[in-house]
């Protein structure tokens, strides 16, 4: 984590010319193009051709794709790339955000609010589950950066107050505050808080992570999948799980 190189991409990217570009006219949103830059500050290295798609980054040696939601519209790159090439996928986490409403016809902006909720790791875990089956490739490797982000929406939606059905116009990064890498199945582990007895359910996980347990079956749904955990039995309507040994 290099936060004055983050800096220096966040001067990159948000700066008057984008500014006055206005609303809806961006073509590239915010977010990821302050994370392209961040991590490839030589734009040489941007928007490389690679067989029949256009890799975010490719620095000669890997291949890293900038993704902040449908993962599902990565499988046939990670088809192409996976096997000839080491590719990361870099996805944001939103660790504390504050929310800005757009009018569209005029430009005017709402007061920012702050979300009561705080960005997890397992948050991120909805999109893996739309790439499961390349998440063990030996050439696959996932880079989750934390980021404070100011979110700005458009007032464009269904209810009275527009609020709801509104269109997300774009997120931009203001600091960058932890980094977790997944790089070999063994960094799957941290997802298992240390104090989870075991053997343990998908609720277990969820108590002790602080998560739904909903969230957490499809962390452990991933997790079997990538055999870092076994099921070892069922305790009533639910199968119980243990930590495989590596």
């Amino acid at each position: 984590m290099d936060e004055r190189r983050f800096e220096e991409a966040r001067a990159k990217v948000i700066g008057p010319p984008r500014q006055r570009q206005g609303i809806g006219t961006l073509q590239e949103k915010t977010m990821h193009a302050v994370l392209k830059h961040y991590y490839a500050p030589d734009e040489d290295m941007h928007e490389i051709p690679i067989g029949h798609f256009v890799a975010d980054i490719y620095t000669g040696e890997e291949i890293i794709e900038i993704q902040t939601s449908q993962f599902n519209r990565m499988r046939d790159k990670l088809t192409c790339f996976l096997d000839s090439y080491p590719v990361t996928i870099v996805h944001p986490i939103l660790y504390r955000k504050w929310l800005f409403w757009v009018d569209k016809d005029t430009g005017e902006c709402s007061k920012p609010r702050k979300s009561p909720v705080t960005g997890s790791i397992y948050r991120a875990f909805n999109e893996l589950y739309k790439i499961k089956g390349y998440l063990a490739h030996e050439n696959l490797r996932l880079c989750f950066p934390f980021v404070d982000t100011e979110e700005y929406r458009l007032l464009n939606g269904w209810s009275r107050d527009k609020k709801k059905g509104s269109h997300r116009y774009d997120r931009i990064p203001l600091a960058l505050v932890d980094e977790i890498r997944f790089e070999r199945p063994e960094d799957y582990l941290m997802l298992i808080p240390l104090e989870l007895e075991e053997p343990f359910t998908s609720a277990d996980l969820g108590k002790a992570a602080g998560i739904r347990k909903q969230e957490a079956a499809l962390v452990l749904n991933i997790l079997l999948h990538l055999r870092i955990v076994e099921r070892v039995g069922k305790k009533g309507n639910s199968f119980m799980y243990m930590v495989k040994d590596q």
